[in-house]
């Protein structure tokens, strides 16, 4: 292997380097042209740089601690399927008379949630059990959408990126198709289509047109990768396209592309809500976020809370997804370790 191919010394590397330089050296030694040994630099692995930095963003880790807690009581609390939840009402639960008009009986202090601490819609539901429904809806929604576009985003990008050509022109054609169409259109004709399919169905659907940013970010990481150092030195030895593409071209990309997979859920969840806002998403008898603020919208004047509990979920959500977002992005950024060296 040429002299071109070894990196300089005394030249800082990105960790992500050090591992696509020790893929490329056991690529070397699978070869016959060296040991294939790990150098001790590259022991250190990126996960744990990753994680050490995240740990020390602050806000991320609220973000982390709040979603996490939101998840668990959405699921835990009137249960998911045939596993039961700990709260004594379900959504379906229908009261003959509203209990003091409907008013929520939650208390800070003393700390006690009462009988109905998010007090009881028009229809004398519990709106706690109404609100913890539509929520695991809306959750599942944007995590569908989320690895579904993600997983899209990264595959078309990548075989753009690297194999140019036919492949990147009709590829990238059909990007900027997609692109140029606003997208709560796109969706808005998406779910009104699949109708009563169910709500891993629209996920899915919304998925197949969120895709797009992705692409673009993931193409242009692979074509400025794609000519680096390491890379001429794996295809020297013999490497397989789709081992320089998933050995050691996509692990300089993962960074952009988890951050990516933060904000596409984080968007899922707004564009979920205004669907369902405009009677387009999830349909009743089921409920949603976003259907509970288009049902109880009126209510704003007299029984605020009705909409507010919804309202305020959603943007608790959207800001703790952001904050893991922008923690990811600064783990991920080589720069942050460099700079507290």
């Amino acid at each position: 292997m040429g002299d071109e191919h070894v990196p300089a010394r005394n030249v800082p590397a990105t960790e992500l380097e050090y591992l696509t330089l020790e893929a490329t050296d056991t690529d070397v030694g699978r070869a016959g042209g060296g040991s294939g040994t790990v150098t001790p630099v590259a022991a250190k692995t990126e996960f744990r740089l990753v994680l050490s930095r995240f740990l020390r963003h602050r806000a991320a880790l609220a973000g982390l601690v709040v979603l996490a807690l939101i998840v668990l009581l959405a699921f835990t609390s009137i249960g998911w399927g045939p596993i039961p939840g700990w709260w004594k009402y379900d959504y379906t639960d229908f009261a003959t008379q509203l209990t003091d008009g409907g008013a929520p009986t939650l208390s800070l202090w003393p700390p006690s949630l009462g009988e109905h601490p998010f007090g009881q819609s028009n229809e004398g539901r519990d709106y706690f059990a109404l609100v913890m429904r539509g929520l695991q809806q809306s959750l599942i929604i944007a995590f569908l959408v989320g690895i579904t576009s993600t997983i899209l985003g990264t595959v078309i990008g990548a075989v753009a990126g690297y194999f140019r050509g036919w492949a990147e022109g009709v590829l990238m054609r059909i990007t900027d198709v997609i692109i140029t169409i606003p997208l709560l259109a796109i969706a808005a004709v998406v779910a009104n289509s699949v109708g009563g399919g169910g709500i891993l169905f629209l996920g899915l659907l919304l998925g197949l047109f969120t895709w797009t940013g992705l692409a673009r970010i993931v193409r242009g990481e692979f074509l400025s990768l794609r000519e680096k150092e390491f890379v001429d030195a794996a295809r020297s030895v013999g490497a397989s396209s789709g081992r320089i593409i998933f050995r050691h071209i996509l692990p300089n990309t993962i960074g952009v592309i988890t951050v990516s997979a933060t904000l596409s859920i984080s968007g899922a969840i707004l564009l979920e809500s205004a669907l369902s806002f405009l009677n387009l998403g999830v349909k009743s008898p089921d409920t949603s976020l976003g259907l509970l603020l288009q049902q109880y919208r009126q209510a704003m004047d007299v029984r605020p809370y009705l909409f507010w509990w919804p309202g305020v979920l959603i943007v608790l959500i959207s800001l703790a997804i952001n904050f893991i977002g922008d923690g990811l992005r600064d783990a991920f950024d080589p720069r942050q370790n460099r700079a507290k060296a």
